[in-house]
């Protein structure tokens, strides 16, 4: 949009802390209107992720957990950054996450803090989730979280390849073939510009 890439690019690359990703722009009316993302290969070792359990048996599915007087079942995934995902009966909207989230991010279980999703299975092909983000809080949504949770309800036969994630700022698509990158589709709209003023030295 701001013609830093050429508008006919099929992808360009993105350097980031969690590695180099793909993003293939959709394009309409001369904008990008949705971003198609390569997220990279989720990783399930419990040193990978990282936390605190010795287990070979992996990937790390419903592992218990109480805080307070809930009783969690996790499932672990990393995507460059740690994921716990919990499976809940109850609706995401009155899950406790704003008391629970910090304590769940906190726990000694989890070496370097945690984010951590709560997600409602709507259909084989849509969940609805709220997301507690690491050093953030609750956050409107979340892209390495949808791809971990993604990637954890096609680990529990909760859906297929192809899952619509529902998060309070919207829905993003992911894509999982079971063994390579996880891709992230979802809409892509200019918020802010501003400009950072040359130093007075």
């Amino acid at each position: 949009d701001r013609g830093i890439v050429d508008i006919d690019s099929e992808s360009l690359t993105v350097e980031t802390m969690a590695g180099t990703r793909e993003a293939q722009p959709y394009i309409t009316d001369g904008l990008v209107r949705n971003v198609r993302v390569s997220m990279g290969v989720p990783k399930f070792k419990p040193e990978e992720i990282p936390v605190s359990l010795s287990i070979d048996d992996v990937p790390i599915l419903g592992h218990k957990l109480i805080i307070g007087k809930k009783k969690l079942a996790l499932t672990f995934v990393s995507m460059g950054n740690p994921h716990a995902v919990c499976f809940v009966s109850e609706s995401v909207d009155d899950f406790p996450l704003t008391d629970l989230g910090p304590q769940i991010e906190h726990d000694s279980l989890f070496p370097q803090r945690v984010n951590f999703e709560v997600v409602n299975v709507i259909g084989k092909d849509r969940v609805k989730a709220r997301v507690w983000e690491r050093g953030a809080g609750e956050t409107l949504a979340c892209g390495s979280g949808a791809c971990a949770i993604g990637v954890a309800s096609q680990l529990e036969g909760k859906a297929g390849t192809k899952v619509d994630v529902s998060l309070p700022g919207g829905t993003l698509t992911v894509e999982w073939d079971g063994k390579g990158n996880v891709w992230l589709t979802g809409a892509a709209n200019t918020v802010y510009h501003g400009e950072w003023p040359e130093s007075n030295k």
